[in-house]
């Protein structure tokens, strides 16, 4: 078992290391971009990658404190679902009402891998083997439909 400040900077270690790993690979567009903090360009639209101690994941987290808003852009991506299925090449779990680690509702589009640990440095390779690819095909998807949502903005 870690201290909070030993496991805060294996976090750290993790999360530099998978930066700099993504670092020479540039955007759909062909642009650089921070992959670990992507910024989708889109008020309460999130790509958020998360790595814990039993467990990694990938999201697609709308944020928006109004409900009717909440849903108007998840059905948004519902009309692109088969759009994200062909750049995923995957199913993702789709949820309209699911609420975050601090209690807050958001709807979710997510992938997680089980059985992996940020904790144990053997695990990241296959920690980044599984976010890699599919931080790089939500790039690709959203700049496909990006302009939709910015409408819906």
């Amino acid at each position: 078992m870690y201290s909070k400040e030993e496991a805060s900077k294996l976090r750290q270690q993790f999360w530099i290391t998978f930066g700099k790993y993504m670092k020479p690979i540039p955007s759909a567009e062909g642009l650089p971009i921070n992959w670990v903090n992507y910024k989708t360009g889109v008020k309460n639209v999130f790509f958020r990658m998360n790595a814990e101690q039993k467990s990694a994941s990938i999201s697609i987290d709308i944020t928006h404190a109004d409900e009717a808003t909440r849903k108007l852009f998840f059905d948004q991506f519902l009309a692109f679902k088969n759009l994200f299925s062909d750049a995923v090449n995957e199913d993702w779990n789709w949820e309209l009402t699911a609420v975050n680690e601090y209690g807050i509702p958001l709807s979710q589009i997510s992938k997680t891998v089980y059985d992996l640990s940020i904790f144990n440095q053997q695990n990241w390779p296959a920690l980044i083997t599984f976010l890699k690819p599919r931080i790089i095909a939500l790039d690709q998807f959203w700049t496909d439909v990006k302009p939709i949502f910015e409408a819906l903005g």
